[in-house]
């Protein structure tokens, strides 16, 4: 049930309303405009409340949430949520660039790429420190050591850092040492890990399932923001289809469904999307038109050498081309890089 405060309501009288939801047993979702304050009070039975909340001064209207992820909809949300992070804001008009290895390798390595990244105007260092594999014999990952090495590449370049917590124990430990908490396609329906990192207060880059619907992806993120935390983004990253010509279909319809149904960031991985090196770059900037949000790109000076995905990583030469005309393709939509 969404409870729309009248224009102008005091933050006293918003508190009187938000107060009232508590002593009810319900958990209050605030989402505050400019003019207007919406109160989400979400759960079994909310509505028979209804009259309660009525006969109160400061509520203008009452309504329902016809959809399952009632806090990830733009009926709750209507304006696009921006999430800032160290001045940093992702969902606003400039368009956030994530680059870096797939893996974190070694600290010359890693080190090495970020400064080039960030020489190309990225903002947010990616690195996979816990290593999801299809095949156990593979790089599993250098787990908190290499989470060590992205804290140092933060403090010498000064950029963001994500990386992906596998686990419900692994989301404070990738807190500790990273600005953004990812949590993986492969994760994306693991619930009690969803809800650890909705108990945290870091920002989480939430990646679409090789075969999650947009409404399960949704459902996801509600998971997490039931919880409390809301600076959730939506990672498109293909999925599963018949076509085996590339390692996965990146689903670019995703991008203004999500943005038509949702309030918030949509981010595109074209790197594990298409998988080949080759096409990337297209991708990439296909997915800028179509209105995301960000993009997250992996990148490798020797892509033959490296831990995990090397024939999707681009060369810090590549990436650079890329980035100026990324630039490009953002100014004729709108936006900026």
């Amino acid at each position: 049930m969404i409870l729309t405060l009248k224009t102008g309501t005091s933050r006293q009288e918003a508190d009187k309303v938000i107060k009232k939801v508590k002593k009810l047993g319900y958990r209050p979702h605030v989402s505050r405009g400019v003019d207007v304050t919406i109160i989400g009070m979400i759960g079994e039975r909310a509505e028979r409340y209804r009259d309660v909340f009525e006969a109160m001064d400061a509520v203008d209207h009452i309504s329902e949430i016809e959809k399952p992820y009632k806090l990830a909809s733009r009926e709750f949300h209507r304006d696009n949520s921006v999430i800032r992070i160290k001045g940093l804001e992702i969902g606003g008009p400039k368009i956030v660039v994530m680059a870096g290895p797939c893996a974190v390798e070694s600290m010359g390595v890693t080190l090495d790429i970020a400064r080039k990244v960030k020489a190309a105007g990225v903002s947010v260092f990616r690195g996979g420190a816990f290593k999801p594999r299809s095949s156990p014999y593979t790089f599993q990952g250098l787990g908190e050591k290499g989470l060590k090495y992205l804290s140092q590449v933060r403090k010498r370049t000064g950029l963001l850092c994500v990386s992906e917590a596998m686990a419900v124990d692994q989301v404070k430990l990738v807190g500790k040492y990273c600005d953004i908490i990812q949590i993986g396609a492969r994760n994306v329906q693991n619930y009690d890990l969803l809800k650890e990192a909705g108990r945290q207060r870091k920002p989480v880059l939430l990646k679409r399932g090789m075969s999650t619907t947009i409404k399960e992806l949704l459902l996801s993120a509600e998971y997490i923001m039931s919880q409390g935390n809301y600076k959730v983004m939506l990672c498109e990253r293909g999925i599963r289809t018949f076509e085996d010509s590339t390692r996965f279909t990146l689903d670019l319809n995703a991008v203004p469904v999500l943005k038509k149904l949702s309030h918030l960031p949509v981010i595109v991985d074209p790197s594990h999307g298409i998988g080949i090196r080759e096409y990337v770059g297209v991708m990439a900037k296909a997915s800028v038109a179509a209105g995301a949000d960000g993009l997250i790109i992996e990148v490798h000076p020797k892509p033959e050498e490296a831990l995990s995905d090397g024939p999707q990583s681009l060369l810090p030469s590549q990436f650079e081309r890329l980035m100026d005309e990324l630039r490009k393709v953002a100014s004729a939509v709108g936006r900026e890089i």
